[in-house]
């Protein structure tokens, strides 16, 4: 079903098939002209051959092409209406961690790795949200600005690495430059995912400072504390190459409960790989959109089944012109 065109202005060389189909039809009558006898007695009987009343069908055919890509050309365009759940999308920024602890293998292949594959997949799902990205480790910067174009997104963070910054656990710049992102925007609802494994030690930003500031701009933050609990064992270059020393979990727990708690978040931790997917499917459930009613439309090209039939009538046209509808000059 066509329910309009992408270019209809095209379809204005329609009007071209009348004048060629009155112009054959004048000069059909020019080519083969009429003969005037006194009797037509001696023609009893006789009556036109079937190639003699279809002699014109090639130049109709070739006609009808005409008319097939004209209307390809104009781009025929299907629309499905349906109304639609339309939610107004949430801005959500994730702060990760990404100091050296983060390279500790508690997780498959590490933690770091682990947690950028979990969010991946969050991101995956909210496609409706402006969600953006901003690592930290002694200091903070924003890998990805809030954004609904995904694939951008994704792509960014998948290039995330550890060591691109210095080393440290700076909480309260990551959770500060969380929130510097979305304080100037109109959503109503506004989110941060917090993800370390360590305990602040850098910074110029107090992270329970930076909480507050998180509550006057009413955004909810959501902390992880991301490790096994006890050791973990952490991979060092040596001239020999990687050696494994299991190393101490230090995670400042209070803080990151007391973050979540003034910004009435929640506080996780997370001591797996799937503990981590099952804290963001949470999260997920949580931070549901406001749903309004709208309407949409599903756009589909047609243009193809026409340009299919133009070829096939042009294959047709062209044998039986040059076989059973044959004309000499």
């Amino acid at each position: 079903m066509i329910n309009g065109f992408e270019y209809p202005y095209f379809l204005l060389l329609l009007l071209i098939i009348p004048l060629l189909i009155v112009f054959q039809f004048f000069y059909d009558k020019k080519q083969y002209p009429n003969i005037h006898c006194s009797q037509l007695s001696p023609f009893d009987g006789y009556s036109r051959s079937w190639k003699v009343r279809f002699r014109l069908l090639p130049n109709y055919l070739r006609f009808l092409v005409l008319t097939l890509l004209i209307i390809a050309i104009a781009r025929p365009q299907s629309y499905l209406s349906k109304d639609e759940m339309n939610v107004e999308g949430v801005d959500i920024v994730v702060a990760l961690d990404i100091s050296g602890s983060m390279l500790a293998e508690d997780f498959k292949p590490n933690r770091l790795e682990a947690a950028k594959e979990v969010a991946k997949d969050f991101m995956q799902g909210r496609l409706t949200d402006n969600i953006g990205l901003v690592v930290f480790s002694g200091e903070a910067f924003t890998q990805c600005p809030p954004t609904t174009d995904h694939r951008m997104l994704l792509e960014l963070t998948s290039k995330v690495e550890s060591g691109i910054i210095e080393d440290g656990t700076a909480i309260g710049d990551g959770l500060a430059t969380a929130i510097n992102r979305m304080k100037d925007t109109k959503t109503k609802s506004k989110t941060i995912i917090l993800l370390t494994d360590g305990v602040n030690n850098m910074g110029a930003i107090d992270p329970l400072t930076a909480a507050e500031i998180a509550k006057e701009h009413k955004m909810r933050v959501y902390t992880i504390g991301i490790g096994k609990i006890g050791m973990a064992p952490y991979p060092f270059q040596t001239p020999f190459g990687k050696q494994y020393q299991n190393v101490e979990v230090n995670i400042d727990e209070p803080l990151l409960k007391e973050i979540a708690k003034v910004t009435g978040g929640k506080y996780f931790r997370s001591t797996d790989k799937n503990s981590l997917q099952t804290i963001f499917k949470e999260i997920d459930n949580m931070e549901k959109s406001i749903i309004d009613v709208s309407s949409y439309k599903m756009k589909k090209d047609r243009a193809l089944p026409f340009l299919i039939a133009a070829l096939l009538f042009l294959i047709a046209e062209v044998i039986l012109r040059k076989t059973i509808l044959r004309t000499n000059p």
